[in-house]
């Protein structure tokens, strides 16, 4: 017997292939020593993040992926949250 997927069902995969090829050049690019091989791990990753983002977008389109509406109080506290950057610190 044949086995059908469905459009949900292919976009998860694919989505969640994305989500762990991001995971994995992140830690390849955090681990790496020599400069120029970083620099091509990052280039990696950001095709990724890109490949990601248009999964979740055709998903998000289709109604596959709904995401509700943010409230803005909790999305200004996001911003604020997250502007302050890392602190600094000495080693």
């Amino acid at each position: 017997m044949e086995n059908v997927y469905t459009e949900k069902e292919v976009l998860g995969d694919a989505l969640a292939a994305e989500k762990a090829a991001t995971d994995n050049y992140n830690t390849f690019a955090n681990e790496c020593v020599h400069k120029d091989v970083r620099d091509v791990i990052l280039k990696c990753l950001d095709q990724e993040h890109s490949i990601q983002n248009d999964v979740f977008q055709i998903m998000h389109s289709k109604g596959l992926y709904p995401t509700p509406e943010a409230e803005e109080k909790k999305v200004e506290q996001a911003k604020q949250k997250f502007s302050c950057g890392v602190k600094e610190t000495s080693f």
